[in-house]
């Protein structure tokens, strides 16, 4: 397919790093000039261009652009009846890219993660997910959200890696305060944890680790008491009251 980037920030970088594998002709915007020279220098046959040579040489256009800059950049660009626009802005609905992208069709908003660089990764999207699982699905995971409402919710509660990252963080720290390697002890951590949760659901996986008096029943218990879980659900409450200003 050919594809095209209007913007190249980070996470458009990484959505590019993961297409580089499916022989697809990509084009970047020269926007986010440290991004876009990076993947040229990284991956063959990628081609750099002005915004209006990206729409014009891509069938499917991705917009990785900050809200408040699309309308002024949008409104410069002619697209065409046919192309399919895909757009990682959260917060901004379907109607308002249509409107930007005339007349072009905004077929999904997609919002996808750092992991996709390597694959493996999840991604949310509305709208024409068919046409996001065509191109992402084999190496990635699409969930389909229904409405914004959801959409919302999905993004205040994908908000955990962050704290969850730096709990390991936080351990390995104390690891490394006993006499055990930095790096090793953060390694062992990063594996266990995300490996577990790769093999199970939460339930019983939490079910499995409650032996009575064990190191996990014990560490968990202690920060229950300590309020961690309603500490967690009022933060995931107040999100959800806000716009999302990204991931």
């Amino acid at each position: 397919m050919r594809l095209g980037f209007v913007g190249t920030g980070t996470i458009a970088s990484a959505v590019v790093r993961g297409l580089a594998r499916e022989g697809h002709a990509i084009t970047v915007s020269e926007r986010g000039a440290r991004h876009s020279a990076a993947l040229a220098a990284e991956i063959p046959d990628l081609a750099v261009a002005g915004n209006q040579g990206v729409v014009d040489a891509s069938d499917v256009v991705f917009l990785g652009l900050l809200p408040e800059a699309a309308p002024e950049i949008l409104s410069g660009l002619r697209f065409r009846p046919g192309q399919r626009v895909i757009s990682f802005m959260a917060g901004v609905d379907l109607a308002e890219v249509a409107a930007l992208c005339a007349p072009a069709g905004a077929s999904a908003l997609m919002l996808p993660f750092p992991g996709i660089a390597q694959g493996g990764s999840p991604i949310l999207a509305m709208g024409d997910t068919d046409l996001v699982a065509l191109i992402f699905g084999s190496t990635n995971t699409v969930f389909t959200v229904p409405d914004a409402a959801q959409m919302q919710t999905y993004l205040s509660a994908q908000a955990v890696l962050s704290p969850a990252v730096a709990m390991v963080g936080a351990a390995a720290e104390w690891m490394a305060a006993r006499g055990v390697d930095a790096g090793t002890g953060e390694a062992f951590l990063r594996l266990l944890v995300g490996s577990s949760l790769q093999s199970s659901a939460c339930a019983p996986m939490i079910a499995a680790l409650n032996t009575p008096g064990g190191y996990n029943q014990r560490l968990r218990v202690h920060m229950e008491h300590a309020g961690t879980p309603e500490a967690l659900k009022a933060g995931l409450d107040k999100l959800a009251g806000e716009k999302s200003e990204g991931n």
